[in-house]
């Protein structure tokens, strides 16, 4: 795993192509949506390439060292999920040239660049699938997919079910049959090709529905061959032991993180429209929380733990901010314990600046880039110390994680990363009433690295913390 020590307290920055930046100088023809208006499920806002390209000094400043791009084939979607061609870059986001170019120019910077590789399902515009809506059972592509009659039912017609395995029963999402040869072969190649064009890893679209150990494990084979140091990470929502045993996944999308924070720091606050892995969140108290933790940390050796993708929030939940219930004070305690803790942590565009949105009703719309005044200008600043704390830190890096139990009473929680000889202490007050508790020298050594609300004094020669609601302080 040597060779993907570079995911280790990384950032990586996540960026839905069509909403997170259009540069005038690369807009493509057609007519889209007005880059400000409510997001809706079928229009285009005509985000590109070059747009992100040009906003890569934003990410420099968050301290970003990779970027994780949703994807970016051509494709009939804004989401680009439903993939028409693997080994062409859609032209609205300005083409194979403009994914060129944002490599190089990441790469200048020090920044990895990741692509979302959705190889469960194509879609109707797929060459392959097409052939068979166009022939039916003499296309020789028949095997690609599993069709169950003739001629395919593709559009919901009236009373009409599609009769051959998709996505979520979805039409438009058909199933590839990765039992046979020639699509395995596809896929592997697809992985090939731009990892020799120069990108840092995949994330995979659910590939738990590939349900096949062989297969990942020669996708891992195919890409380590390439680029030994590609990031190979899942969207796997629950425990993932078994992609995560060093033969198939470096890591996993970390949702159980973040369900484990929104339940503590969310708390009554906590709002949600959706489910998480299946299940309804509960507000939980800090014993509960310890106890998630723990869980969490056992499953996996620290190697993996210290590569994980932690996120607090994706194109698939509610943002942050309505998440924790508009609570703004509840919201960073979850992003400083997220920055803390092993992993790589994944920052979904906007967070940094307190975009709100439900999922499907705002968690997709365009970055206010022309409306400043939308900006929490306060939690961008707390993104970018938090990127300036990562940065180089060794104990960010590769510490050992462990709670401060003494301090943990229920409403004050305590929680070190250390390496032999140096640590970092972190303090937060979850709670609405004021803290103050004697610290140990040991805990507060060093410099006040990062804290709102937060005062150090002597009483009776012993170290004083006092903390006010939501308040932090972290020590190093």
């Amino acid at each position: 795993m040597k060779n993907t020590s570079w995911v280790k307290g990384a950032v990586i920055y996540q960026v839905f192509p069509d909403r997170f930046a259009r540069s005038a100088r690369a807009a493509a023809d057609g007519q889209f949506e007005p880059w400000d208006a409510p997001e809706t499920p079928h229009g285009f806002k005509g985000g590109n390439l070059k747009g992100a390209e040009e906003r890569l000094s934003h990410l420099a400043a968050l301290g970003v060292t990779a970027v994780y791009f949703n994807p970016v084939f051509a494709s009939a979607a804004n989401h680009r999920y439903h993939t028409h061609d693997y080994f062409r870059v859609d032209p609205v986001l300005g083409g194979d040239a403009a994914l060129d170019s944002f490599i190089k120019a990441a790469h200048r910077r020090g920044i990895k660049v990741i692509l979302d590789g959705v190889f469960n399902h194509a879609s109707r515009g797929f060459f392959q699938f097409n052939h068979l809506l166009e022939n039916g059972a003499a296309s020789p592509y028949r095997g690609w997919f599993h069709p169950r009659g003739w001629p395919l039912k593709a559009y919901n017609l009236g009373s009409e079910k599609p009769n051959y395995a998709c996505w979520w029963n979805l039409p438009a999402l058909p199933k590839f049959n990765t039992r046979n040869p020639e699509v395995r072969r596809f896929i592997l190649d697809v992985a090939e090709y731009w990892l020799k064009k120069g990108i840092d890893g995949w994330r995979l679209d659910v590939p738990h529905e590939i349900d096949d150990d062989a297969f990942w494990r020669e996708f891992r084979r195919v890409c380590k061959r390439v680029n030994p140091g590609c990031y190979i990470v899942g969207e796997i929502w629950g425990e993932a032991k078994r992609w995560l045993e060093g033969d198939q996944f470096d890591a996993v999308m970390n949702y159980q993180l973040s369900a484990a924070c929104i339940s503590y720091f969310g708390g009554r606050k906590l709002k949600l429209t959706h489910s998480y892995d299946g299940r309804r969140l509960e507000p939980g108290d800090q014993r509960k929380f310890l106890a998630d933790i723990k869980t969490l940390l056992g499953h996996y050796p620290h190697a993996v733990a210290l590569r994980q993708m932690n996120m607090m929030s994706s194109h698939d939940t509610d943002r942050m901010l309505n998440t924790y219930g508009g609570d703004m004070d509840r919201v960073k305690l979850a992003v400083v314990f997220s920055y803390l803790f092993p992993g790589a942590v994944n920052v979904y565009y906007g967070e940094e600046i307190g975009m709100e949105g439900e999922l499907n009703a705002g968690t997709r719309d365009g970055m206010p880039w022309g409306r400043r005044s939308a900006w929490n200008t306060g939690l961008l600043a707390l993104y970018r110390r938090l990127g300036a704390l990562r940065r180089g830190s060794a104990l960010l890096k590769d510490g050992k994680f462990e709670f401060l139990r003494d301090y943990c009473d229920g409403d004050l929680l305590a929680f070190r990363r250390h390496l032999p000889g140096r640590q970092l202490a972190c303090f937060m007050n979850n709670s609405d009433r004021p803290s103050a508790r004697a610290v140990k020298a040991a805990h507060c050594r060093g410099r006040l690295l990062l804290a709102e609300g937060a005062r150090l004094k002597k009483e009776g020669g012993r170290p004083l913390l006092e903390l006010r609601p939501r308040g932090f302080a972290v020590f190093g």
